[in-house]
């Protein structure tokens, strides 16, 4: 009778010991799914702000913008594509030569990229394929130009608005710009950003050049 009672007590023992590795073994994985779902969770939590991020990027701080005509040509080439700073104006004006991204003023669901010429009060004449700010003698160097300028280029007057722009293509002879609008100038809080480089492609790649003209310099 002892030796079966140990015998049994023996085979419980035994049955208690698998049931503890069953255990250890389910718990195990049990934590491995865990592990795995904390895994899957922390990779869409940083999905999820990166998408954040880039919209609020996206839609506060820089425009990424498709460039489909050769308006401004040869500084921004057809099919280019560029980042334009939203923040640029905060606390600064445009300045001639800048080369700003703004809502087209005859249709403003579309966006229109040009160069500013005339800044707020000026007078802007063009005669004789040159641009001459308040009947100033020297006309103002446009070494961006990429060809003789043919279209529109005389007998043209312009007085810019107080709170407005007059903003050209460097393409003069194709450029669809203020010389041709209904609405010719451009409200300072319809410019959305200051374009800032070319990113792609890479044959194009670099930073968007302002100009330095004599007529501003003192």
């Amino acid at each position: 009778m002892d030796e079966m009672n140990y015998n049994s007590t023996d085979e419980i023992i035994k049955d208690e010991n698998i049931d503890y590795e069953t255990n250890k073994a389910a718990n195990e994985e049990v934590e491995e799914k865990l592990d795995i779902k904390k895994e899957i969770m922390s990779w869409i939590s940083i999905l999820v702000i990166a998408v954040v991020a880039a919209a609020i990027l996206d839609n506060f701080v820089i425009i990424n913008a498709n460039v489909p005509s050769g308006s401004m040509e040869n500084t921004i080439m057809t099919g280019d594509r560029m980042i334009g700073n939203r923040l640029a104006y905060i606390n600064d004006a445009p300045e001639r030569g800048d080369v700003v991204i703004f809502k087209f003023p005859d249709n403003e669901e579309e966006n229109f990229v040009k160069r500013v010429i005339g800044l707020p009060g000026e007078k802007v004449t063009i005669r004789d394929a040159h641009v001459y700010i308040d009947d100033n003698e020297t006309p103002l160097e446009e070494p961006y130009l990429p060809e003789e300028w043919l279209n529109s280029n005389d007998g043209l007057e312009f007085n810019v608005p107080a709170d407005s722009y007059f903003v050209m293509g460097d393409n003069r002879n194709i450029s669809n710009d203020a010389r041709f609008w209904n609405n010719t100038y451009v409200k300072k809080d319809k410019i959305i950003a200051k374009a800032v480089v070319i990113y792609w492609p890479m044959s194009d790649a670099g930073l968007i050049d302002g100009a330095d003209y004599s007529v501003d310099k003192k």
